[in-house]
Order: C-alpha cells, then sequence, then structure tokens
C-alpha cells in the first residue's frame, strides 16, 4: 500500500489548505483513515478520522476548523484545514485510522506563518 498526501503549503494565519491523500493497493472503501501530523523532534499526532461509513473524528485542537472527508470512488481522503494557526505548522501524513500502519511516506509539509 502506498500513501501519496498532497496540497500543503505557506500560508498565513487564519488562512485555508486542503490536502489530498491518494491511497494505492488496498481495499480504500474498507479502510477507516485518519490524518496526522509531526514536528521535528516531536511524536506523531492524531488529527482526524473517518471510518468506511464515514463517521468522523476529530483532536480537540482542530476541532470546529478542520473537516475530514472521503472519496471511494478516487480513493481519496482529504483535510479541509481553515482558519490556520502557526501551531498547526507540521508535516502531514494519512494513515489507517488504527494500526497496523502502514508505510507513512512523505506527508506533506504545512506551514503557517505571516
Amino acid at each position: 500500500v502506498q500513501l501519496q498526501a498532497s496540497g500543503g503549503g505557506l500560508v498565513q494565519p487564519g488562512g485555508s489548505l486542503r490536502l489530498s491523500c491518494v491511497v494505492f493497493g488496498s481495499t480504500f472503501s474498507r479502510k477507516h483513515m485518519g490524518w496526522y501530523r509531526q514536528a521535528p523532534g516531536k511524536q506523531r499526532e492524531w488529527v482526524a478520522g473517518i471510518t468506511s461509513s464515514g463517521e468522523t473524528s476529530y483532536a480537540d485542537s482542530v476541532k470546529g476548523r478542520f473537516t475530514i472527508s472521503r472519496d471511494d470512488v478516487k480513493n481519496t481522503v482529504y483535510l479541509q484545514m481553515n482558519s490556520l494557526k502557526p501551531e498547526d505548522t507540521d508535516v502531514y501524513f494519512c494513515n489507517n485510522l488504527r494500526p497496523p500502519y502502514n508505510n507513512w511516506g512523505q506527508g506533506t509539509q504545512v506551514t503557517v506563518s505571516s
């Protein structure tokens, strides 16, 4: 299974970004998926999750600002990020919502700065 995250970039505080993650090589529609983020030297943290039936969940730090969604035809999971804050600066990854995890890949860098 390969995970290809994209859509990151540099954005000002209060701005928005939409991340995408294409999942290759699995029965995507049956997978519960999650978004995670990690800063250098810090532990990876869970950000949001979506089940195969579309139920969503969020970390308290992003609740009300981020929205996770999925497109089972495109084998893609999305993370719409609004009202971004400097503390959202991290490398963002997608993966299974629960272990076992696939190879994490490169992720996509999100930088929130003025």
